[in-house]
């Protein structure tokens, strides 16, 4: 199985895990996130792990569920009143067993399947690895929601290394999402991870470069922190225009948090 499918399974577990600590009063409370509860993040992630399913089998299933998403967004919908309209009628306990075990099934089936393989997506179609990848970030990142809504701080692990390199890997998408020119080739990014060891990527460099902790790089590209609230070095025109406003997932433009907003504590 791909390492990238085993860690989306560990990532999902740990989450399960922490989301059971949640008291019944807990799951109505909104988070530092559009206002979103501890249940709208689940339904979110069991709604496009369901979909994800669907790309699994192929352009024409997925289609379907593209365009009918895209229709629902067309008619003012947002993503959280889909997923509730899809699973409203469950309760926490019922939803959680259902997003972990539809989460195992698509881990399993995305680290069986052939690496070279391409999927349809909301966007260019990805490969498995990238898929994966994808959707081990969006675990990670919406579950930083309720970790900072009950206050909790989570251990972070060398899994973060998936989101670190979606991130340094999305530099350019960043400004082209929004219709910007492309500020030059990717800054040197050097993060220390969770283990101590030294990740890198791209060509060494003292004017345009990325440097710092693993986990507060990822935080910034998947816009649970304003760069200024973490202790981030970016020096160079580029790489702080990019971590102001640094995007690893799909979709339209968005905004980080507001500087003091999202700290975690």
């Amino acid at each position: 199985m791909l390492q990238e499918s085993q860690d989306l399974i560990a990532e999902a577990d740990e989450l399960h895990a922490f989301l059971h600590t949640l008291a019944d009063e807990d799951w109505g409370r909104p988070t530092g996130f559009l206002r979103w509860t501890p249940w709208d993040v689940v339904a979110h992630l069991h709604y496009f792990d369901r979909v994800s399913l669907v790309a699994l089998e192929g352009e024409d299933a997925f289609a379907v569920r593209r365009d009918q998403l895209l229709r629902d967004i067309g008619s003012g919908l947002s993503n959280a009143e889909i997923a509730r309209r899809e699973f409203g009628d469950l309760a926490p306990a019922e939803l959680l067993q259902a997003w972990r075990e539809t989460c195992r099934d698509m881990a399993t089936q995305l680290g069986t399947s052939d690496a070279k393989r391409r999927l349809p997506w909301y966007g260019p179609d990805m490969g498995v690895r990238m898929f994966t990848t994808a959707r081990l970030m969006e675990t990670w990142a919406h579950g930083q929601e309720i970790y900072d809504l009950m206050r909790v701080q989570r251990k972070p692990t060398d899994r973060l290394l998936h989101i670190a390199t979606i991130g340094v890997k999305t530099f350019a998408w960043t400004f082209v999402n929004r219709g910007l020119e492309v500020p030059g080739p990717p800054p040197y990014v050097r993060l220390v991870a969770p283990s101590g060891a030294i990740w890198e990527w791209n060509e060494p460099s003292e004017t345009e470069c990325v440097r710092g902790d693993a986990l507060d790089f990822c935080h910034v590209v998947t816009q649970g922190r304003n760069v200024a609230d973490t202790a981030l070095d970016a020096v160079g025109d580029a790489a702080n225009r990019w971590m102001s406003i640094a995007q690893c997932f799909a979709g339209g433009p968005a905004d980080p948090p507001k500087a003091g907003e999202r700290t975690g504590s």
